[in-house]
């Protein structure tokens, strides 16, 4: 803590920019120190993934209908831009508890004490959980490939565009830790941010083309569905990994679902960045 503190101290002022873009990556660094130092961390955030995989691959892959097909091939090259697009979204959750921890111990209004930018804080926090993401979706896709997934299965596709959707899934998930920011800011305790944080993610997610094709939903659901942010993106990645089960809707979000994807989450950016940092301002422990 002493490094984090004399490092932004003699922070000089000068451009703003440059020194919140300084003071952001100081305390990434030191989130990210302190997550090396607790493993369980990182490995209590791989187990849940990799468990949806197992299970709703063996579990349901036989009775899922894609395209008229029951193949549990298809399932799996169907299923896995969900489990993706669901992983980078449930560090909203942990996001939102660690801030909130911060705040129960007071380092919040110890650095709020400190001569730096105002939103480095969050940013910072909220950069060191992007590359926490971003190594649960390497280990997420290796297990993802262990069980049967392939890029390229519904077409042709290329390593710019499989990229490309893993661009776009850690955007989603950096927009949706802004959520989680504040959500932590604007509860008391940790474990109130971990519930709070989880139980708007199970509607988002599930009432969603995720895991299931929204052709067979109820036609009002179906529409909540297909202009769900999370249903962009997942679309967005089917289309760029080749995977079966890209939707035929004529809904805006599913005809041009990288554009959506990289739309909603730019907005959830900016929007909830700027609720979070405002109440970062005037929040106390």
């Amino acid at each position: 803590m002493s490094a984090v503190t004399d490092a932004v101290r003699v922070a000089p002022t000068g451009n703003p920019v440059s020194q919140s873009f300084r003071d952001s990556m100081v305390v990434a660094k030191r989130n990210l120190i302190r997550m090396s130092r607790i493993p369980e961390m990182i490995i209590y955030g791989l187990i849940q993934p990799i468990m949806f995989v197992v299970l709703f691959t063996y579990v349901f892959g036989g009775s899922m209908q894609i395209g008229g097909s029951t193949s549990p091939t298809d399932y799996k090259n169907f299923l896995m831009a969900g489990i993706f697009a669901q992983t980078v979204t449930f560090a909203t959750a942990s996001s939102g508890a660690g801030i909130a921890d911060d705040m129960h111990k007071g380092l919040i209004d110890r650095f709020r004490s400190l001569p730096m930018a105002r939103g480095a804080v969050l940013t910072g926090r909220t950069l060191a959980d992007l590359v926490q993401t971003a190594l649960t979706l390497v280990v997420l896709a290796v297990v993802a490939v262990m069980v049967g997934w392939r890029v390229g299965s519904n077409g042709p596709t290329n390593a710019v565009k499989v990229l490309g959707a893993f661009g776009l899934l850690l955007l989603l998930g950096y927009a949706f830790t802004w959520i989680g920011a504040l959500i932590g800011m604007s509860v008391r305790t940790p474990e109130a941010a971990t519930s709070s944080g989880l139980i708007w993610l199970f509607p988002v997610t599930f009432i969603s083309n995720a895991f299931v094709d929204t052709s067979h939903m109820t036609p009002w659901l179906r529409h909540i569905a297909e202009w769900n942010p999370f249903s962009a993106t997942v679309q967005a990645c089917r289309v760029l990994f080749a995977n079966p089960g890209q939707s035929q809707s004529a809904a805006w979000p599913m005809q041009h679902s990288v554009w959506a994807s990289l739309i909603y989450s730019a907005l959830i950016i900016v929007v909830f960045r700027t609720l979070a940092v405002r109440k970062y301002r005037s929040a106390t422990a």
